[in-house]
């Protein structure tokens, strides 16, 4: 007798794409984790926390600001306080540079920016309808835009030979190629600044894609979560800077998606904002975010901090004083053993070229090596086939939420690798008998015995962790 199916197809389903190799990095990290000591230079988590010694009333679970406990505990509308509301709304012009202004009224919460881009979705498309994403993007877009939804992304493929520029020819591409496939295309998702990449998009792409989304009549949702991290120039331009120029452009095309996990380093916040031009989508973004709220206590203290200006401004410029430090180190690092890197100036991560370490340019070969790096030197980084990249070889690695330590653990880690395997090519070239795969070994024992010694600067331990 056939037994009877006891749950739904998405709780049987595979749909929240976890067998992606972005998830296995994490799940071998928390098997195998590195012990890292307090971190002093990390995302300036240090000047947070001294102003929330400093204003210890922003929290209503402290003597001073416990007075506003009853009234934070009991509101439940989820227009959300409106003190926050115009709090974000000035941040998010602060974050670009105060040449556009954001509407409070059109601020709508969300579980962070998975909530945001999944509510957005709803809203913009019906199963089986497609957003067009160009490559690499990242790869949580799978779950948060695909799974619960049903809606489709189709990728634009974009590739090394311009650093992995949009271009009008890409876009025209993806877009005749959907038409082909017979599915309706309801909008373009891009990521300002990019989520592998680490890279921004200049004015004339940016008006670039507006100009096909008003030609093709379709939705534009900008991912803007990394605007803060931009930490050399050029600066970072929003949409909103577009359109606000674009006089002829339909704004109830175009969408935001933000947070603050990754701008001041909130992910456990769960601060997510929807800001959509569009009046139809912002009331019923509003009623659909009932499912996935951002707590009163949270939007208490996250009023109370982003109004503060002088903090404001200081927590931005030492963020970006340490992000900078922080991609040279790692830029100079790698590149003493010959690997690049995309140029970039924005994001927590870099977008290394790992191509010449491949047996094969193919994405069998960039799995092998990723497998050897992750379960043999111990470094969490992620394939770029994890990120639809269309091109194998290339990995992020983030660097951002690390301690000085775990920089220099990983970086010589990295240049053990990278130096003994380009040894063991320069044996293996001289044998009549090439075997290939010795690309790929990595003996242990130079550096076991680099951490058996009492000067060793690697601690006896295992993955080093990557953040998102």
């Amino acid at each position: 007798m056939e037994q009877p199916q006891l749950l739904s197809k998405i709780a049987t389903g595979d749909g929240h794409a976890e067998n992606s190799p972005y998830f296995d990095g994490w799940k071998a990290y928390e098997n195998d984790p590195f012990h890292r000591t307090k971190n002093p230079n990390g995302l300036a988590s240090d000047v947070v926390q001294n102003w929330i010694m400093s204003n210890p009333e922003a929290s209503i679970c402290t003597h001073q600001g416990v007075r506003h406990f009853k009234a934070t505990a009991n509101f439940q509308d989820y227009h959300g306080l409106p003190e926050f509301r115009q709090a974000v709304a000035k941040f998010m012009a602060r974050t670009r540079g105060n040449r556009v202004t954001f509407d409070p009224d059109r601020i709508v919460m969300s579980g962070g920016a998975t909530g945001a881009h999944e509510i957005t979705a709803f809203c913009l498309a019906d199963p089986g309808e497609v957003f067009l994403v160009p490559t690499p993007y990242y790869a949580g877009f799978d779950r948060d835009l695909r799974w619960r939804t049903g809606v489709q992304l189709v990728p634009v493929i974009c590739e090394s030979t311009n650093n992995f520029k949009l271009t009008r020819k890409a876009l025209e591409c993806a877009f005749e190629k959907a038409k082909e496939d017979n599915v309706r295309i309801k909008g373009l998702l891009i990521t300002n600044p990019s989520n592998p990449l680490g890279t921004i998009m200049d004015r004339e792409i940016l008006r670039t894609v507006v100009s096909f989304i008003n030609e093709k009549q379709i939705h534009l949702v900008c991912d803007e979560i990394y605007a803060a991290t931009v930490f050399s120039h050029p600066g970072f331009i929003s949409i909103a800077e577009i359109i606000e120029e674009d006089t002829e452009c339909n704004r109830d095309l175009i969408h935001i998606v933000y947070s603050l996990s990754k701008d001041m380093g909130f992910p456990g916040f769960r601060v997510g904002i929807i800001y959509s031009y569009n009046d139809a989508v912002v009331n019923c973004a509003r009623k659909m975010s009932s499912f996935g709220l951002v707590s009163t206590q949270t939007q208490y203290l996250m009023a109370s901090m982003l109004s503060d200006d002088e903090f404001v401004e200081r927590f931005l410029a030492e963020s970006a004083k340490r992000l900078a430090k922080r991609y040279g180190v790692f830029c100079r690092g790698l590149a003493q053993v010959g690997i690049k890197c995309l140029q970039s100036n924005a994001g927590l991560f870099l977008w290394m070229d790992l191509r010449r370490l491949l047996k094969k340019a193919t994405f069998e070969a960039e799995m092998e090596l990723w497998k050897v790096i992750i379960h043999q030197v111990k470094i969490n980084i992620s394939p770029g086939s994890s990120f639809h990249c269309s091109e194998p070889g290339w990995f992020r690695v983030c660097y951002a939420n690390m301690d000085d330590r775990a920089v220099e653990v990983a970086l010589t880690r990295m240049r053990t690798f990278v130096s003994q395997n380009h040894e063991e090519d320069l044996v293996a070239a001289k044998k009549t008998c090439s075997h290939r795969n010795l690309r790929l070994s990595f003996s242990f024992r130079r550096l076991d015995d680099l951490m058996m010694s009492p000067h060793s600067p690697i601690p006896q331990s295992p993955l080093v962790k990557a953040t998102t």
